[in-house]
């Protein structure tokens, strides 16, 4: 068998994972038809049927299940030499991928990528807003923002602060509602959910508000969504402090209730943090998150 192509190894391995071409497609940034055409290559070339077609899923083969844990392996090591190879580079420029959640990535981020840029012009960021953890460790992100500290030794990360979250409404709703204070007031009162599954309102209530169903007004799982609707006075929601208190025509609400604590880490992959581009950015973001910088 002829040496295997890394591209045909990459399109191997992304439809195993996602099973699915149109999935694999996406991921690696290709067209269906060529990411087809690789799998269909990387077949002929070992001499083996790796997928078979169920419906518009690709299932794995006993050979191809076979073959999978040694592709996978192979994948392993191509990206630990991609990450070492970048923490060596000296370079003061390029890209800097930097994930976080939509909230952090709409409202604290802009300003310090402006003030970024203005330092070190050379130097760009790609912002990935995401409620999910980015995987560092293949490379889905330089640099993520996280609100709970990873436990991969294979990544380091600094404590910044902690942040609050509390309570609020818009003016226009205080106007119609009056203005609550108490947990005993918010029972009869609307709210903005966060998801149909019952998650958002069994924390609420575990932060001591006596909510039900019937207090959703409406819902949005994305926080910037989430933010909007609460702006146009749907009803009380909550939010980062320092975003809330950058925010026009927004209250503070329930304001005995305590706030909501939670750390903010930055974290990145040990190699990476060699690379004197991501050192910058990283440096650059841990002195803006601790300023508590505002949009």
């Amino acid at each position: 068998m002829d040496k295997l192509d890394w591209n045909q190894l990459k399109a191997f391995l992304e439809t195993a994972e996602t099973g699915s071409l149109s999935a694999a497609a996406r991921k690696l940034g290709l067209t269906q038809p060529t990411l087809s055409r690789q799998v269909a290559a990387i077949e002929q070339r070992m001499g083996v049927t790796l997928f078979e077609r169920v419906g518009k899923a690709m299932a794995l083969t006993p050979t191809g299940l076979d073959l999978l844990e040694h592709a996978r392996a192979m994948g392993a090591a191509a990206q630990a030499l991609g990450v070492a190879a970048s923490g060596r580079s000296q370079a003061v420029g390029g890209v800097v991928s930097v994930s976080a959640s939509d909230a952090v990535a709409s409202y604290l981020l802009p300003p310090l990528v402006r003030r970024l840029r203005e330092q070190e012009p050379g130097i760009s960021i790609e912002v990935i807003p995401s409620n999910a953890f980015s995987d560092l460790l293949r490379r889905e992100a330089d640099i993520a923002i996280r609100h709970a500290k990873p436990e991969q030794p294979e990544l380091i990360a600094r404590l910044i602060r902690d942040a609050s979250a509390c309570f609020y409404a818009s003016e226009d709703w205080v106007r119609t509602h009056g203005h609550p204070r108490s947990a005993e007031e918010a029972a009869a009162l609307p709210f903005v959910g966060s998801d149909r599954s019952g998650q958002y309102l069994g924390y609420l209530r575990q932060h001591g508000l006596p909510l039900t169903e019937a207090n959703f007004s409406c819902y949005a799982d994305h926080t910037v969504a989430h933010w909007a609707l609460v702006r146009q006075g749907m009803g009380i929601g909550a939010m980062m402090d320092e975003i809330a208190q950058a925010t026009p025509g927004i209250v503070r609400v329930l304001d005995d209730v305590p706030p909501v604590i939670f750390p903010i880490w930055l974290v990145t992959h040990r190699e990476l943090r060699t690379a004197r581009r991501i050192r910058v950015v990283f440096e650059a973001l841990a002195q803006g998150l601790q300023e508590g910088c505002t949009p």
